[in-house]
């Protein structure tokens, strides 16, 4: 009971304390949180992902296997959620919505810090990698919620290839196989940027929160969460044992897997005329129950 206390409070709550603090900037001064969001997504996390790989000991063979992971993971959880949703006789629009609450985690703004706080900086490594493989997979995916509206397939595949952390990874890849130090003038900005984006995303994710509102079937939001929360962190300790992930490669992998729903659910849910009340719900009733999973998760992975 002590090792849970002490997760809880050193590793679960100052991410809602942050997240507090957003969420009261959205409520009462108005602050933009679609601004703050691009923010993060174009300055930056791509100067996080390349300070994280251009640092990192991760050797080849595991980072190519925690991307098969991430995939893994999504494309299985979508085979799940699929089964839930029909055996309930969800079809249409409201099918698409719930595999994307059971499909897509909240790998950036909630699951990277605790990562870090829970295990460190070599899983945090790690860690943004699997999440920005399941960013691209997500858009990816997205593509196919949008059904038959092209125009909207286009452009959730061309959100892919508009991601700056992407060209951060290529870069920092770049750079390590060349073997030329980066100029100090240019790693001491990257450097204060990359410690920035994990607070700033935390802000961001209570900033989202603020826009709950209360379903109208709660009965699915609840199932959708509990397929999320707790059906996500076994199928993600069964495919790390499948692939041979151990250490801080399993402990990300199977973190982020675990996290209440992501925030940008919220965003595709609008884009394709989704059931934007439920899929919120599911975001905020996800990320308020994620420390009743999470805590005794990070102490056992421990």
């Amino acid at each position: 009971m002590g090792l849970l206390v002490s997760i809880l409070v050193s590793d679960i709550l100052p991410i809602f304390a942050i997240a507090s603090a957003g969420f009261l900037l959205a409520r009462y001064a108005g602050i933009d949180v679609k601004m703050l969001s691009r923010v993060v997504f174009y300055a930056l996390l791509p100067c996080l992902a390349f300070r994280l790989l251009l640092t990192s000991t991760a050797t080849g063979p595991n980072v190519a296997l925690l991307m098969l992971a991430s995939v893994l993971v999504m494309g299985t959880m979508g085979v799940v959620g699929y089964a839930a949703a029909r055996g309930l006789g969800l079809d249409g629009k409201t099918l698409r919505a719930f595999l994307m609450v059971v499909m897509f985690s909240n790998g950036g703004n909630y699951g990277l810090p605790v990562v870090k706080f829970a295990f460190g900086p070599e899983a945090l490594t790690y860690a943004t990698i699997f999440f920005l493989t399941g960013s691209v997979t997500t858009y990816v995916a997205g593509a196919f919620f949008a059904g038959s509206h092209r125009s909207k397939i286009a452009g959730a595949l061309e959100k892919v290839w508009k991601m700056p952390s992407l060209y951060g990874l290529a870069l920092a890849l770049i750079v390590r196989a060349s073997g030329h130090p980066v100029p100090e003038a240019i790693l001491r900005p990257v450097d204060m940027l990359s410690d920035a984006a994990l607070p700033v995303m935390i802000l961001v994710l209570g900033m989202q929160l603020e826009r709950a509102v209360w379903p109208a079937r709660p009965w699915i939001v609840v199932l959708a969460v509990g397929l999320s929360l707790l059906v996500a962190p076994i199928i993600a300790l069964g495919i790390a044992g499948v692939l041979g992930l151990t250490g801080a490669a399993r402990q990300s992998a199977v973190i982020l897997s675990s996290m209440p729903v992501a925030v940008i659910t919220t965003i595709l849910a609008l884009e394709f005329e989704l059931g934007a009340e439920f899929v919120t719900s599911a975001v905020f009733l996800s990320t308020i129950a994620s420390p009743l999973t999470l805590t005794p998760l990070i102490a056992y992975l421990h």
